[in-house]
């Protein structure tokens, strides 16, 4: 919801709940002193409407006011949790879910999980929600004023190694990790050429400007506008719509495509090769076979020239008949 539209509903209830004050101040119940058991409020029309719920505490105006008979809901803060009748809330800051219906929420921050009415199950900080969503934690995505939050530190993690999945955000803040098995893909079907736009990407050396990285280390990469000319589907747009980061992970699944190409036509080079080599091994085999069989042909002729020679030094006797 809008911040104007709050304004006018927390208005209305101001309006509402003077006009109460002014006809009955009496309403206005005591801590201790509210329907039901073990129960708690202080301020004006606190828990106003409780008759059987159990362990709600409620502090601030009109805190937990629609509340009959759920329980174990707690409430600080002008108009935390005012239209909620069911149980194991927690709502600290003003207009903290203030429409909520749901079970089970927590809430912490002026106006966290404001637009969230029917959910259940979700943890808001400083986070105002969607409407209808459940089983989400949600820390600083829009800020009560409407703006986006633009810096976030978190402690304990520098420092401390592990393994896992990466972890991935989109422009939104939403946190998520990427999932390989076939069950959640569609079109599956070979990378094939794709990758080959990975050839025109140009690798720079470069360091961050001083207000993003006062120590200036050196750094290895790509320039996002210039990887969306070659391909846009590598690169993540910013909430300007333009160019942010480059997708590594998507560039990294491109070269190792690109490599097992190139090992394919290796192990077909290798198959040509040893094809060739056993080819040459059989010649080589088929030109010693001949050789033999020629050398053997050779000492043959030496063995019938030997003869030859013989016979024609051999002396011959003539008989003298006289």
């Amino acid at each position: 919801m809008k911040k104007r539209n709050i304004i006018a509903v927390l208005s209305a209830l101001v309006c509402f709940g003077l006009c109460q004050q002014v006809q009955a101040a009496i309403d206005t119940p005591d801590p201790g002193s509210v329907g039901g058991s073990f129960n708690t409020a202080d301020g004006t029309n606190a828990l106003g409407s409780d008759s059987t719920g159990v362990a709600n505490s409620a502090f601030g105006w009109f805190s937990l006011s629609s509340d009959a008979d759920a329980s174990f809901n707690t409430a600080v803060g002008a108009g935390t949790l005012l239209f909620n009748n069911v149980g194991s809330n927690t709502a600290v800051g003003a207009a903290a879910l203030l429409f909520n219906t749901g079970s089970a929420n927590t809430a912490l921050g002026v106006s966290a999980g404001l637009n969230n009415t029917t959910g259940s199950n979700n943890i808001y900080v400083g986070d105002s929600g969607s409407d209808g969503e459940s089983n989400v934690i949600a820390i600083g995505g829009i800020a009560s004023s409407g703006t986006a939050y633009t810096d976030c530190f978190i402690g304990g993690i520098f420092g401390n190694t592990g393994s896992g999945v990466p972890v991935f955000i989109s422009a939104s803040g939403h946190l998520s990790t990427t999932a390989s098995s076939a069950r959640f893909k569609d079109d599956i079907k070979p990378m094939a050429n794709a990758s080959e736009s990975i050839f025109a990407l140009k690798p720079v050396t470069f360091r961050y400007k001083k207000e993003y990285d006062a120590n200036g280390t050196q750094q290895f990469g790509l320039v996002a506008e210039e990887v969306a000319k070659v391909n846009p589907d590598l690169v993540f747009l910013g909430r300007d719509g333009k160019p942010y980061t480059v997708r590594y992970e998507q560039v990294n699944a491109m070269l190792l495509n690109e490599f097992l190409k190139e090992h394919k036509k290796v192990e077909e080079q290798q198959a040509s090769i040893a094809e060739l080599k056993s080819t040459v091994a059989q010649q080589q085999k088929g030109m010693e076979v001949l050789t033999a069989q020629l050398k053997e042909q050779a000492a043959q002729i030496q063995k019938v020239s030997v003869q030859l020679e013989l016979s024609k030094a051999a002396p011959q006797t003539v008989q003298n008949t006289q």
